[in-house]
């Protein structure tokens, strides 16, 4: 039995999504822990695109079950559509292989409303960058006691009457504070009850299926959304999602206690990239940041918003390593890489003078950061077909080394292109 948690170490967009199905391979069950469909990961199985917004992404092994832990939350549309398309695709997914906690919160109608028209009225240089799907205004209420699981939506008299609650409460601040349309309950209320009949059969307890399977000597692998520089409370605040990305994160969004994870690995893009609002000291402006953009196909899953390209940053790595408690890196697009040299890597920052080797708290510090790098020789060449490090090109399997050097983290998995099987599996985590 073993229990491996996969985060990311960046801002997200890091490949999780790849990794996660690799490791599903070795994986009986698989559970996502935080976050909503403001996160996506995309696969690419046999030549086929497959983009997930909260399914786990380990859905695509028919013989493994999946789950969606209390700690995410849910846009029943969204995921009735996710759904949808698998068994378009022939894949047909059935309640026997997918758990929805019933502690998972809900997404509403008025939460993505909140969301648009608190960014809209903000200034430009205030802007927080959301997605508009309605996370942060749902853990809002999720904090304050109003919110609305999915339990509650299986008993309609309580969902009715929690609804109604809200919609009164939620259609004063969207019309008197932010100039926003009300939302109407009796319209929310049949369509949620239409969601209600499909998410039936699929809702359960994934807290005791977690400990069944590992009571019988399953292997477990926890899914976070985002990355850590976008946790809550350990993120470039207020530039971050609303939930705990790091590892911690998975013992209350799934259900189990801190003694029963064996091991966690931190997924790091062999350079770095940011999507939306938010200070990003290794930020490139130039022709090599436009080369990496377009090489890596940066492009959000879920936004399809431009994302912003940069060197690999040291300082966001070691923050990612302690906060963790990283096992083990798997380093994905080293492939994009290629013909790119030297290669920069950021070792610190100095702000007003100061070296720090960690992130700072104070975000006007952050921004103004200036990175401090080391160089290294690049490598020319096609390494997509590498399934050993000795495949690779004495530059690369040298950058690997001081990423190594630089985290104080051995690296066990090495992705070198888009497709399952363009991977170096170095070492097995369910095997530690």
């Amino acid at each position: 039995m073993s229990t491996v948690v996969v985060v990311g170490t960046q801002w997200g967009d890091e490949g999780k999504g790849k990794i996660v199905d690799l490791l599903t391979e070795y994986a009986d069950l698989i559970v996502r822990f935080q976050g909503g469909n403001n996160a996506g990961h995309t696969l690419v199985v046999d030549g086929e695109k497959f983009i997930f917004h909260l399914i786990p992404s380990g859905i695509l092994y028919q013989d493994k079950k999946c789950a969606v832990g209390n700690g995410v939350v849910l846009d029943p549309a969204i995921l009735i559509e996710e759904l949808q398309e698998l068994e378009d695709k022939g894949r047909k997914v059935t309640p026997e292989r997918l758990m929805i906690s019933e502690n998972t919160h809900l997404i509403m109608p008025y939460h993505k409303a909140l969301d648009h028209a608190r960014e809209a009225a903000k200034s430009e240089g205030k802007k927080i960058g959301t997605t508009g799907r309605g996370i942060g205004p749902c853990y809002e209420d999720k904090i304050v006691r109003n919110g609305i699981k999915v339990t509650d939506l299986l008993d309609s008299a309580l969902f009715k009457e929690k609804l109604e609650n809200n919609v009164a409460e939620k259609n004063f601040l969207l019309t008197k504070m932010l100039n926003a349309e009300p939302v109407d309950a009796g319209t929310i209320y049949d369509e949620y009850m239409r969601y209600a009949e499909k998410l039936a059969p699929f809702a359960g307890n994934v807290s005791v299926i977690i400990d069944e399977t590992t009571r019988k000597g399953g292997n477990v692998l926890f899914e976070g959304a985002q990355g850590t520089q976008l946790d809550i409370d350990h993120g470039t605040y207020p530039f971050v999602t609303s939930s705990n990305t790091v590892a911690g994160g998975a013992c209350c969004g799934a259900g189990l206690g801190p003694s029963r994870i064996d091991c966690v690995i931190g997924i790091c893009k062999a350079y770095t990239t940011r999507v939306g609002s938010g200070p990003f000291p290794t930020e490139l402006f130039d022709e090599t940041g436009d080369l990496i953009q377009k090489k890596g196909a940066e492009f959000g899953a879920t936004t399809g918003r431009r994302r912003r390209c940069g060197w690999l940053d040291g300082v966001v790595l070691k923050d990612a390593v302690r906060l963790n408690g990283l096992d083990g890196l798997a380093i994905t697009k080293l492939d994009v890489m290629s013909d790119i040299d030297p290669i920069s890597i950021c070792e610190s920052y100095e702000v007003d003078g100061k070296s720090l080797g960690a992130m700072p708290a104070n975000i006007r510090q952050v921004e103004k950061a200036k990175p401090v790098y080391r160089q290294v020789p690049g490598w020319k060449g096609d390494i997509t077909g590498a399934r050993s490090l000795d495949d690779l090109p004495s530059q690369a399997q040298d950058y690997i080394k001081q990423i190594e050097e630089t985290s104080m983290t051995p690296v066990s998995i090495v992705s070198v292109g888009p497709d399952r099987d363009e991977t170096i599996l170095i070492n097995n985590p369910f095997e530690k």
